[in-house]
């Protein structure tokens, strides 16, 4: 017969008191849903504020690419002619190539620029905390695309 040189633990006395893990669980629990309670207009009245937001973005952004698409035609008609005119200066010219760039770029961003708008009104909609947090790096590269072309004009 062996013996171990590690003694077996004690049991525990009889009069002390143990916590068990699931009542500190538990008591966690009951003081996350108390503040949740607590906090919930304010929680609701972010929600509400961000998807107004969302929507008037996404308004914004369809009056954008629609106006665009209008000057865009109209400078890709006009570039042709003025060009080939002298007696228009070249800084106008320039100016008029700048601002096709611009409308090009604004139209180029359409397609992916709706879908997260749309994607974040439905994750903000449903309550969908992955599908709105999915989308937050791409909020940001359009508002960096925005924040490019605007020192640009």
């Amino acid at each position: 017969m062996t013996t171990s040189s590690h003694p077996l633990p004690k049991p525990a006395a009889q009069g002390s008191s143990m916590v068990k893990f699931s009542d500190k669980l538990t008591d966690s629990l009951n003081d996350i849903t108390k503040m949740i309670e607590e906090h919930k207009v304010m929680i609701d009245s972010i929600q509400d504020i961000a998807l107004e937001l969302t929507n008037s973005i996404g308004t914004l952004h369809t009056l954008t690419v629609k106006y665009a698409g209008v000057a865009n035609n109209i400078l890709d008609g006009l570039l042709p002619i003025v060009k080939g005119l002298p007696i228009i200066p070249k800084n106008i010219v320039d100016l008029l190539v700048k601002l096709e760039s611009i409308t090009q770029k604004i139209i180029d961003s359409n397609a992916q620029t709706a879908k997260t708008i749309a994607d974040v009104q439905t994750g903000l909609k449903t309550g969908d905390v992955n599908k709105i947090k999915g989308h937050a790096g791409q909020l940001q590269n359009v508002t960096n695309a925005l924040k490019a072309i605007l020192p640009g004009i």
